[in-house]
């Protein structure tokens, strides 16, 4: 298989047992040195790069000799292929008949029972061991369609005969691979301590033609994962690549998709995982809390981190969650319920304002940005990957307000309204009031049903907007908070 080490390949869909997997090619770096080309393998639950390597397949019904004891094998000859094996050594080099080579679904191979590295002793009953190598395979091509091997494994010269086979070339002259094995240091290092008749041997495996298959290089789990586009702690888009952070602090490094439609769609897919993922363990979460109580969203964010008020120097992500009247960032995400008692910050909703940021009103190149403002503390300003993000926390915060408005019941708040002080009165029941003096006279009250809008100059001026039932006429009532 040819990999294009420059275009990512469009994603294919399989399904296994049930499981859809999606896969792909694209182009993965550090961030810092040439992005490598690697296989992309999606499922539900994980992203998972993989590299293309040459390995030696394992048969899992027989294991290696756990001894080097002599063997007897019986091989039924192949009308193609013959007996599905090839030979090394002889006593012309002071060497045995040595197994060089394992055919996949072979005659010595539907055995399970030879390996790489075994010395062929007999033949038929007839002793081999002095034959030199053009006689051995003369002796083992005439042997008949029956063919009983005397083996005994040779563990030594195991790891050079693979070293041989991993390079994916034809069988090469034997004088040549006579040679270099007892050059090899390995083996003349078993030869020299006299434990190359003795010693125990596992070699690595029964079938020994080699393959070339998909190695995982890492695997990053997609519960609550951080997806983003940005370079690290910054506003840089990267214009096409993107990174997987798990909540285990994997990651899957810089995913680098030249073609931006393949780009979009692996975004998408992977997104869609990790809120599906999300919002199960939300739910599980919820298991434990009442109705008033539960989580309406979980997900990541970012917030910029002023210094010196200059302007945004970085940015850190936090991971956000409305529950029941609260809203709470995290440095990481809460792995049980215990968890969510140790947010970083805790901020009631009815008493933080939610904004939207314009886009002509961003401070830097990050977009779908968002203001969070509670009494007392400085704004936060986050961000998220997407408009649709923002949108499902906005969605969600609408739905936080109404579930702590409905809790709370009622709730007065200290304004001065035309100079005086005075109070305004939430009431789930009756809706907005406005009260002033010592005796709270109701100055104003309209019903929820009312509202027509509001608007506020981002700091303590509050505007309501309400429509008079009899009238139709927009009134504005005016108070500073």
């Amino acid at each position: 298989m040819k990999i294009n080490e420059k275009m990512a390949t469009p994603i294919e869909e399989k399904v296994d047992q049930n499981l859809k997997i999606r896969t792909g090619m694209v182009n993965v770096s550090d961030g810092k040195c040439k992005p490598e080309p690697l296989r992309l393998n999606l499922t539900m639950e994980l992203v998972t790069l993989q590299r293309l390597e040459i390995v030696t397949p394992t048969n899992a019904q027989n294991g290696p000799p756990s001894e080097s004891k002599e063997r007897m094998v019986q091989i039924t000859r192949q009308k193609q292929g013959g007996l599905g094996l090839s030979i090394k050594g002889g006593a012309e080099h002071k060497l045995p008949i040595l197994i060089s080579r394992i055919y996949k679904d072979q005659a010595a191979d539907i055995t399970g029972q030879l390996f790489v590295g075994d010395a062929i002793i007999k033949v038929n009953g007839e002793y081999i061991t002095a034959c030199p190598h053009d006689d051995a395979v003369n002796i083992l091509r005439n042997a008949g369609d029956i063919v009983v091997l005397t083996v005994k494994h040779y563990r030594a010269a195991t790891p050079f005969l693979q070293k041989q086979l991993a390079k994916d070339t034809p069988d090469s002259d034997n004088d040549t691979t006579c040679a270099e094995l007892k050059a090899d240091e390995g083996y003349k290092s078993s030869v020299n301590n006299g434990t190359i008749s003795r010693s125990c041997s596992r070699p690595m495996s029964i079938c020994s033609e080699p393959e070339k298959k998909w190695m995982d290089v890492v695997a990053v789990p997609l519960m609550m994962a951080y997806v983003t586009r940005y370079i690290y702690g910054t506003d840089k888009l990267r214009p096409n690549a993107f990174e997987v952070r798990g909540i285990n602090g994997t990651s899957t490094g810089i995913i680098h998709c030249d073609d931006l439609a393949i780009l979009s769609q692996w975004l998408k897919l992977i997104n869609d995982n990790v809120v599906g993922l999300t919002h199960l363990q939300m739910k599980l979460y919820n298991r434990n809390f009442a109705v008033g109580e539960r989580i309406e969203y979980m997900g990541w964010v970012n917030e910029g981190v002023i210094n010196n008020n200059i302007s945004w120097q970085s940015y850190k992500p936090r991971f956000l969650i409305l529950k029941g009247t609260e809203v709470m960032l995290f440095e990481t995400p809460p792995l049980n319920v215990a968890g969510l008692t140790k947010a970083l910050v805790v901020y009631k909703v009815y008493q933080t304002m939610f904004r939207v940021v314009k886009e002509s009103e961003t401070v830097d190149s990050r977009q779908h940005c968002f203001l969070l403002q509670s009494a007392g503390h400085e704004p936060r300003y986050l961000s998220v990957e997407t408009r649709q993000e923002l949108l499902r926390i906005e969605n969600s915060w609408n739905a936080a307000i109404v579930t702590s408005v409905i809790k709370l019941g009622r709730k007065t708040f200290a304004v001065s309204h035309h100079g005086k002080s005075g109070g305004l009165t939430l009431d789930w029941q009756t809706g907005f009031a406005l009260a002033e003096g010592a005796d709270s006279a109701i100055v104003w009250q309209y019903k929820f049903s009312q509202l027509r809008g509001s608007s506020d100059d981002g700091k303590s001026k509050l505007k309501l907007h309400f429509q008079d039932h009899e009238t139709r006429a927009i009134e504005t009532k005016e108070s500073l908070m």
